[in-house]
C-alpha cells in the first residue's frame, strides 16, 4: 500500500454528555475512494468534519501527506486541498447557482468588480458535467431539494480538491441522478482525487469504494478491502447485530375513507408545461399506506403541499377528509383538520435548529402544556419526555440541543412532533432520507404501528425497494400526471419504473 494522504491517529470528540469519537485511528491512500459506514450516530459526520477544519478542537493528531494539520476553519482546509460536501445543504437560498459556487471565491474584473459572466460560464460548465438542468443565473430558493445537492456538488468540483469528502451525496438523488454523479465519480478518481464516502446505501458503497471502514457508537470496528467482504457482513458490524427482513406481521385492516382527491391541477406559473400536477384523483382509508412513487419532478412533494396548504399556488379541484371537503390557506388550517406533515428537507423545512429536542417535538402543541393559562415547563418537559420514548429518540435528555442529535434522531424527533397532534392522516415525504438500515426498520414499525391504530398514511420515497415494503398501494407520477395505481400484489419495481418514466397513460 502507498504512503498516507491522511493518517488520523486516535482521534477523540467529545460533546456534552456525548463521547462522539473515540481513539480513531485510520489511514487513506492517495487516489482511493474509502467509504465511512455506520449506523446514525456512529461518528461518520463528525469524523469528516474534523479532517475537513469545521470541529477543529479534538484530541489526537491528523496529518496530510505527512505534515500534521492544524485547521481553524474549512477555508484552512480548502486552501491544503480538502473540501467536503454536507449531508444538510449549505447553500445561500437568496443568491444564484453560480454565486453560491464561487461564495468567497468571487471572480473579479481588472478593475475590482464582480465578473458575473466569468462565473456563470464557469458554473455552466460544472453544472453541465453534473448534467444538472439548473440555469446558473437560477435562485438556488427555486430548485428543488435534488437539484440543490447537485449545486452543492458543482460548488465542491470548482475548487479543483485533492481530497473531496462526500457525506451522503445521493441522499436527495434520484436513480438516474446518481448514476450521473457516479460517472462524475469516476473520472474524478481516474484524475487521481482521493474521495471519502460516507453513505448509508450499500449498494452504491460497493459499486464505488476501494476500501470500507466501519463505525460503530463512535469507535473503529475494521476496514476492509471490497473484494474481502460482503453487503450482509458489513450490515452485521455497522450494527453489532444481523439485520433481518423487515416483518410487519401481515396485512393491515383497511378501514373506511378518510381522504379523497379528485380532479386536482396545480398551477405553474411562468412554465411552458403551465401545471405542475395535472388532475390527480386517489383515495386513502384508515389503516391504509398509500405510496406516491416517481422521478426527480414528478410532482411527488407538490402533492403532498397541496393536501398540508403549503402549495406555491392554491390548488383547483376538491380534496375531502372524512367526506366533508377541505381547502387549506396555510398547513396551521392543515393541522386543525387532522393533516401532518412531514417535510423532506428536514434542516430548512421541519427543524428549529436553535431549540431543543424537546422544544422542536412539543412547538405544534403547546397549549397541552398550559397551566392557569401559563406555558408549565414541567408540563411542557414531560410532553417530550413521553414523546422521546415512545419513538426511541437516542438523546442525552429532552434539553439537548437537536443540532446535535444524528440525523435519523432528529427525523425521528420530528415525527414525534406530529404525533403530538393526534393526526388522523399523516403525510411523510421522504421520511428515510439519510437514515441508517438500523434506523429505517424502526420507522417502518412505527408506520405500521400508526396505521393498525387506524391512521391514514400518504409517504413518497425515492427508493422503490422500501415503498413495496411498506405500502399497501403505490401510486405512480411522472411530469404531473398519475400514471398508474398497484396494489401490494401488483408492484414491482420494474412496473413502477416504466410507469415512473411515462406520461401517456394510466396503467396497473
Amino acid at each position: 500500500m502507498s504512503s498516507p494522504i491522511i493518517s488520523i491517529e486516535s482521534v477523540t470528540k467529545r460533546f456534552p454528555g456525548v463521547v462522539a469519537l473515540s481513539e480513531v485511528s485510520l489511514k487513506v491512500v492517495p487516489g482511493e475512494l474509502h467509504a465511512i459506514v455506520g449506523e446514525n450516530g456512529a461518528g461518520k459526520s463528525t469524523l469528516m468534519k474534523v479532517v475537513s477544519g469545521i470541529i477543529p478542537d479534538y484530541e489526537g493528531r491528523v496529518f496530510l501527506r505527512d505534515q500534521p494539520i492544524d485547521f481553524r476553519n474549512t477555508r484552512d482546509a480548502e486552501a491544503a486541498g480538502v473540501s467536503i460536501i454536507h449531508q444538510e445543504l449549505n447553500l445561500v437560498e437568496e443568491l444564484s447557482c453560480s454565486a453560491n459556487i464561487f461564495l468567497g471565491r468571487e471572480k473579479c474584473t481588472p478593475f475590482g468588480f464582480l465578473n458575473d459572466r466569468a462565473m456563470e460560464k464557469a458554473s455552466a460548465s460544472l453544472l453541465e458535467q453534473l448534467e444538472c438542468q439548473a440555469r446558473p443565473g437560477q435562485l438556488v430558493s427555486e430548485l428543488r431539494v435534488g437539484d440543490q445537492q447537485l449545486v452543492e456538488i458543482a460548488k465542491a468540483l470548482s475548487l479543483e480538491a485533492e481530497i473531496l469528502i462526500m457525506d451522503e451525496p445521493t441522499s436527495a438523488l434520484t436513480e438516474s441522478e446518481s448514476e450521473r454523479l457516479f460517472r462524475v465519480i469516476d473520472r474524478l478518481k481516474a484524475r487521481g482525487v482521493t474521495i471519502l464516502y460516507i453513505s448509508h446505501k450499500l449498494d452504491e458503497v460497493f459499486r464505488l469504494s476501494d476500501r470500507i471502514t466501519v463505525l460503530r457508537d463512535g469507535k473503529l470496528v475494521t476496514t476492509k478491502n471490497k473484494e474481502d467482504t460482503q453487503s450482509r457482513e458489513v450490515t452485521h458490524l455497522m450494527v453489532g447485530r444481523e439485520i433481518e427482513e423487515v416483518d410487519l406481521g401481515g396485512s393491515r385492516r383497511v378501514g373506511e375513507l378518510v381522504l379523497e382527491v379528485e380532479d386536482l391541477w396545480l398551477p405553474w406559473r411562468g412554465h411552458a408545461r403551465e401545471w405542475r400536477l395535472e388532475g390527480i384523483n386517489f383515495q386513502l382509508r384508515k389503516g391504509e399506506i398509500l405510496g406516491v412513487a416517481g422521478l426527480m419532478g414528478a410532482g411527488r412533494t407538490e402533492l403532498l403541499e397541496c393536501l398540508f396548504g403549503c402549495s406555491p399556488e392554491p390548488p383547483k379541484g376538491r380534496i375531502a377528509l372524512e367526506g366533508r371537503e377541505i381547502s387549506f390557506d396555510h398547513p396551521a388550517d392543515a393541522k386543525r383538520a387532522g393533516i401532518a406533515m412531514l417535510s423532506e428537507d428536514r434542516k430548512r423545512l421541519g427543524m428549529f435548529a436553535q431549540l431543543s429536542v424537546g422544544g422542536n417535538i412539543t412547538i405544534c402543541e403547546l397549549a397541552k402544556a398550559l397551566s392557569g393559562g401559563f406555558l408549565s415547563p414541567g408540563r411542557e418537559r414531560l410532553l417530550a419526555e413521553e414523546a422521546i420514548e415512545q419513538l426511541a429518540v437516542k438523546t442525552e435528555s429532552e434539553g439537548t440541543p437537536i443540532t446535535s442529535l444524528s440525523g435519523g434522531n432528529q427525523q425521528k424527533a420530528l415525527i414525534a412532533r406530529w404525533l403530538l397532534t393526534s393526526p388522523r392522516v399523516l403525510l411523510l415525504d421522504d421520511p428515510t432520507r439519510g437514515v441508517d438500515v438500523g434506523a429505517k426498520a424502526e420507522l417502518y414499525r412505527l408506520m405500521d404501528r400508526l396505521c393498525r391504530e387506524g391512521m391514514g398514511i400518504v409517504v413518497t420515497s425515492s427508493e422503490l425497494p422500501e415503498l413495496l415494503t411498506i405500502c399497501d398501494r403505490v401510486i405512480v407520477l411522472c411530469e404531473g400526471r398519475l400514471t398508474a395505481e398497484f396494489s401490494r400484489a401488483e408492484a414491482t419495481e420494474q412496473r413502477i419504473m416504466e410507469a415512473a418514466t411515462s406520461r401517456d397513460a394510466l396503467v396497473g
